[in-house]
């Protein structure tokens, strides 16, 4: 049995997840018929206000919904759920700015290498710093990490490397036999990622610490249905709300005077900002190898379902779409996977090696202002 307060508190959270997807729908409707044409181009201060906690708040509703149904199915499994709701989310973000007039050709670029940054470094160096401080050195499965690792370096150099190399068109650009055929293999290496995670080697990717059951209660179907139910529906609020959200934001930037690339930038922050208190959580429960799960997971996901997803819509749309990256930014992704075969080579962590992470993400920040 809970005591008597954790149920209130539970109760007060299972509200708010069923009343954040309803007010952003109701949003959505009044924005589409009441006020469609005051934000066609440039969404009031006002609206960015009122659209900016809400978004957020959906966002925060659909990956506890996810959580939920995650710690049902246990790993590897949940974690794909979290990971797999995250990249709709981020997809969701990016269409709503590549089919306007004066779409981003590079935001999918952006946004994809921010993701990558936040997770590989950020995320990890803050986790790996907060297990190291707590418990000195932290454990983890080395053939999942590794396994991460070949397909996040594979992945990161067919998609944003290789297209600054290529010579059938000019700049960081993909011919469309190109891209269609990077395309096809980013999804077929992600798909044999995914059967390797979820059935013939589950054992690399599940974490040796045991869940205590204790205060589990016996759950209806009725219960059981809840999570997928409020899931569907915060994503699908914010799929709606994207575009609004997107072109305030837009508009935000473009008066600051701030780089395009920090557009990219602070959609990874919010789409990751749920999983990434999730995966800093099981690193504070000296779970670490959920939080890797969570944070590597992200980026094979992001790379392995956002980049065919924005190609599909770039060859619609007849469109360039602008995947490699610059030189400086090369840079800090060798760095990264470079660094990363160190920290993941031997099992155990430390506070060095996610201070280091840390290092190169802060570095990474300010080269988006100072190129």
């Amino acid at each position: 049995m809970r005591p008597a307060g954790t149920a209130q508190r539970i109760g007060v959270v299972d509200a708010l997840r069923v009343a954040v997807p309803i007010t952003a729908l109701a949003l959505y409707a009044a924005i589409t018929f009441l006020g469609g044409q005051v934000v066609k181009d440039k969404p009031p201060l006002w609206l960015s206000l009122v659209v900016f906690p809400i978004l957020f708040a959906t966002v925060i509703a659909a990956v506890v919904s996810a959580e939920e149904i995650a710690h049902e199915i246990g790993e590897p499994f949940g974690t794909l759920v979290l990971t797999i709701s995250v990249t709709i989310i981020e997809v969701a973000l990016i269409m709503s700015i590549m089919l306007e007039e004066n779409g981003n050709p590079a935001l999918a670029r952006d946004t994809v290498f921010a993701v990558v940054m936040i997770v590989a470094n950020g995320l990890v160096g803050i986790c790996m710093l907060v297990g190291g401080i707590r418990y000195r050195e932290q454990d983890f499965e080395v053939k999942g990490a590794n396994a991460y690792l070949a397909v996040l370096t594979a992945l990161s150099m067919l998609t944003m490397v290789l297209p600054n190399f290529t010579t059938s068109a000019p700049g960081p650009v993909l011919t469309t036999p190109q891209l269609v055929f990077i395309s096809i293999i980013t999804l077929l290496l992600y798909g044999l990622f995914l059967y390797i995670q979820t059935v013939r080697h589950t054992e690399y990717f599940r974490d040796d610490i045991k869940p205590d059951d204790s205060s589990e209660e016996t759950r209806s179907a009725g219960l059981r249905l809840r999570a997928p139910i409020l899931l569907i529906a915060s994503l699908v609020a914010v799929v709606l709300l994207s575009k609004t959200f997107t072109a305030s934001l837009q508009g935000l930037l473009t008066d600051f005077g701030a780089p395009e690339a920090f557009l990219g930038f602070l959609v990874a922050v919010l789409i990751l900002s749920p999983e990434g208190i999730t995966a800093v959580r099981a690193a504070r429960m000296n779970e670490l190898q959920r939080s890797i799960n969570l944070a590597l997971g992200s980026s094979l996901a992001t790379i392995g379902m956002t980049v065919p997803a924005v190609a599909i819509i770039a060859l619609y749309l007849g469109t360039d779409l602008i995947l490699g990256l610059s030189s400086e930014t090369m840079v800090i992704l060798f760095l990264t996977l470079l660094v990363s075969v160190f920290t993941f080579g031997s099992g155990r962590t430390n506070i060095l090696f996610g201070f280091l992470h840390l290092i190169i993400f802060a570095t990474y920040i300010f080269l988006i202002f100072v190129p």
